[in-house]
């Protein structure tokens, strides 16, 4: 039974170290995903101009989001009277509250963008396409939320 006794030692340092290490790698991924910033916003679009915001996204902007680091997670429209034809609400993340801020200001700055939104609001295009700036508001989850896959 001595002989076995530096194996079990061995066994068990082992075993703690694997656990340490597994706990460890499980909180650093939470925290990874606890890390991620969201970002709630609202557009609100003068008469008749959803339709070419929406054209927007879907043809550009979605796009030039990712390639700047935004991931998109879901688009909706209010399906109240008041606001259903003036009205987009989306949420993108972003790594962090410091990345979303160098991933706008990449975004604003991109020609594609640019150019993307100037044809879009050109006046053969039906002119200027929000009625106010948009609202935005940085979220992070709860400890209770379900974690996005």
């Amino acid at each position: 039974m001595k002989s076995n006794r530096p194996l079990l030692i061995a066994l068990a340092t082992l075993s703690t170290a694997v656990a340490a290490f597994a706990a460890g790698f499980s909180i650093g991924q939470e925290q990874k995903v606890n890390s991620r910033v969201y970002e709630l916003r609202t557009y609100t679009t003068l008469p008749g101009r959803l339709p070419a915001l929406h054209k927007r996204f879907s043809e550009h902007t979605m796009k030039l989001f990712e390639k700047h680091g935004m991931k998109n997670e879901a688009y909706w429209v209010p399906t109240d009277e008041e606001r259903k034809d003036t009205t987009l609400i989306y949420v993108i993340s972003h790594e962090s509250e410091d990345a979303a801020k160098k991933n706008w200001a990449a975004f604003q700055a991109d020609p594609d963008w640019q150019k993307a939104r100037a044809a879009s609001e050109a006046e053969d295009a039906g002119g200027k396409i929000l009625a106010k700036a948009p609202e935005r508001v940085y979220m992070k989850l709860t400890n209770y939320s379900p974690q996005p896959k």
